[in-house]
């Protein structure tokens, strides 16, 4: 870890506006600079840089951070490594924290494995070069294929001997360790024996890179027509190399994806490779492995929009599908493109130019969707057992789609091309998506539960916020609060960090319980009004910071923003940057055409922000009862009816207090 003083030293010395200038052409307007955004492909400049507030912000795709922030997104490093890049780019010296005996130990053994790799890697690609078994045969196979000397080296192609032994008896020449050659799977130790050998033999060899550029493990091809002999054999999973978190070519087509802002994903090595090679380089491969819901979500760090290629074979196109629907389900934007009969995207990519190649793919995508329902209109017969199963496949991609709208397209496509009422898609789409919640809501309760017994923490079967009644009413449990509050939960978070410090002198109309001479900051005041109610911010991402602001010795708003801008966690310096750069909260809005500051008008703005968010808890709360009262009345419980309807009947109480206090205040 490195030492807070240089952390602080580098964050010191660092200009927001020169590090991103490195990357992107910026200019100057008024006190800020704008570019056109270096994360998504745009004509119109909306990625504005503020110098005063060390803050990058993007309107059009909405990415926002620190300097250090910039450096992990746009590099794609960890925050240990934006910081180290920094300070190189500024001179300074990084200094790490003393780990512990059991940090080093660790950190040793991972970089252990990932010197192993790094061996095996120059030892396959120099036997390919300059071995004569290398050169006859695994670089004429890669010359055959049109694979070119730059290529090659690009992907770091080699060829491991035919000699079982030779890379182990090698490495361990060499010095590496046996336990670190088999963990890796490079070396396969014969149980009872103890005899090692090498995994890899008489093979092409296709090294797969970590996202940073690090081999973290290897795939071989046999180049023998042998059909006992499996064509493709791959490293096991070892500490460095998780199957469903790794795509190959990923490292080296990350800044084209960012740039390009799509993906193209085929299945094979030498698709990508022949892609690249072809100049197109926006292109991973999940490597014959079904699509994970990892691979996904390191797509989705550069784009959201995946287009994927197959051959002709339909066969292995049905059989893919399943993988497709866990990328609408992660809410991409997801089309298909099919190659003539005999082609599959390598041999397309070594037939044509560039040009040819992107012209071809742009002209033959679909939308998945449209791409499915033809896929299965084929199949369409008149057995209605068969005609309905069919459909049901379509309705199944609908229903994982996250976004409303889009589904709600969706559903009018498909009710026309396939004959079928519009309202009964509907129906059918609402009833798999209330399926899927009700799964998820009690697989994410009963992981919760687990935990808190491994905690040792009594799980409560109905745990519930409480709202009680502003003038000393009786707690209302039997709700839970969801994102229906999160915007005003985002104000209060806005007021909290910004002027947290600041003294708070509530108006008269909002001072319930309070005397007016009662001198308190404003994060006091937010923290007092809360936990009078029993109340805590429901957003997970907001209750973090929301928190940490409490931990935090020093609420000057500079040092605050400058904590949170700067934190290890990306997301959180993102939401920051979002509340800070936003000109106005909802609330100051109206006080916006006299030009008042926002800290003259705390004591109003403040405490309003607060009852609007108990407005909110509290509709909610009577939502969830009035769902609950529904439930018992069907199954006809006249016992909790009496009950609920008494608890709904307060909470109406406390929700007209409510509004009728919002609706006396005038701004």
């Amino acid at each position: 870890m490195i030492d807070r003083a240089t952390v602080d030293r580098i964050l010191d010395t660092a200009r927001i506006e020169e590090v991103v200038s490195d990357f992107v052409s910026l200019k100057r307007r008024g006190a800020n600079y704008i570019a056109c955004c270096p994360f998504h492909h745009e004509k119109t400049p909306s990625f504005s840089v503020s110098p005063s507030k060390g803050i990058y912000k993007c309107f059009g795709c909405g990415k926002a951070g620190s300097v250090v922030s910039f450096v992990m997104e746009h590099e794609q490093m960890s925050y240990v490594e934006a910081l180290k890049y920094l300070g190189h780019k500024y001179g300074i010296e990084v200094k790490e924290k003393e780990e512990t005996q059991e940090d080093i130990q660790q950190r040793l053994h991972h970089e252990s494995l990932l010197i192993v790799n790094d061996f095996a890697q120059k030892f396959y690609t120099e036997q390919l070069l300059k071995s004569d078994e290398g050169i006859a045969i695994g670089l004429s196979y890669f010359k055959e294929r049109g694979f070119t000397d730059a290529t090659i080296e690009k992907f770091l192609l080699g060829y491991a001997p035919n000699k079982r032994r030779e890379f182990t008896h090698n490495a361990q020449r060499k010095g590496y360790k046996k336990e670190h050659l088999v963990e890796v799977g490079l070396t396969i130790e014969r149980d009872g024996t103890g005899e090692l050998l090498d995994r890899f033999y008489e093979r092409v060899m296709f090294p797969i890179r970590s996202i940073s550029g690090k081999v973290i493990a290897f795939g071989g091809r046999t180049l023998r027509k042998d059909k006992e002999v499996a064509k493709y054999i791959n490293s096991p999973e070892s500490e460095v190399y998780v199957k469903n978190k790794v795509l190959y070519g990923i490292y080296e087509a990350k800044q084209a994806i960012a740039r390009e802002q799509k993906c193209y994903l085929v299945e094979g090595y030498t698709d990508v490779i022949s892609f690249h090679q072809a100049g197109v380089e926006n292109v991973v491969a999940s490597s014959g492995t079904s699509l994970t819901t990892g691979q996904i979500q390191l797509i989705k760090r550069f784009t959201n929009k995946v287009t994927v290629l197959y051959d002709g074979d339909w066969a292995g196109i049905k059989a893919s599908l399943r993988g497709i629907d866990m990328l609408l389900e992660e809410g991409l934007e997801i089309k298909v493109a099919l190659f003539p009969d005999g082609e599959d995207p390598d041999s397309f990519a070594r037939k044509h130019t560039r040009e040819q190649l992107l012209d071809f793919l742009a002209n033959n995508e679909e939308d998945f969707i449209s791409f499915k329902q033809r896929l299965l209109q084929q199949e369409l017969s008149k057995d209605p057992l068969q005609r309905a199963r069919l459909i049901g496949e379509v309705v199944n991609s609908i229903a994982v789609i996250p976004d409303a709208i889009v589904r709600a397209v969706y559903i009018e496509q498909t009710a026309s091309k396939l004959n079928i009422k519009e309202e009964l898609l509907q129906q059918e789409v609402a009833k798999l998506r209330h399926k899927k919640q009700s799964e998820n809501f009690y697989q994410q309760k009963r992981e919760q539960e687990r935990i808190e017994r491994l905690q040792g923490i009594q799980a409560a079967d109905n745990q519930t916020y409480a709202v009680k009644e502003p003038q000393g009413g009786k707690n209302i449990p039997g709700f839970v609060v969801n994102t229906y509050c999160s915007e005003a939960e985002k104000e209060i978070l806005y007021y909290l960090l910004k002027f947290g410090n600041l003294p708070i002198h509530v108006d008269e109309e909002f001072a319930y319980g309070m005397q007016q001479d009662e001198e308190q900051t404003v994060a006091q005041y937010i923290l007092a009004q809360l936990q009078n109610d029993d109340l805590e911010l429901q957003n997970l991402q907001y209750k973090e910071i929301f928190d940490e602001y409490y931990r935090l010795k020093e609420h000057e708003s500079d040092k605050v923003l400058r904590y949170f801008m700067n934190h290890p966690n990306g997301e959180v310096s993102k939401i920051v940057a979002d509340l800070f750069i936003q000109p106005y909260t909802l609330t100051i809005q109206q006080f916006s055409k006299s030009l008042v500051p926002e800290r003259n008008v705390l004591g109003r703005v403040v405490p309003k922000s607060i009852l609007i968010y108990k407005a909110k808890v509290t509709a909610q709360a009577a939502m969830n009862l009035t769902e609950e009262l529904g439930r018992a009345q069907k199954e006809k419980d006249v016992e909790l009816q009496n009950e609920l309807m008494g608890q709904l009947a307060t909470l109406m109480q406390v929700r007209n207090f409510f509004a009728k206090e919002l609706n006396r205040i005038i701004f």
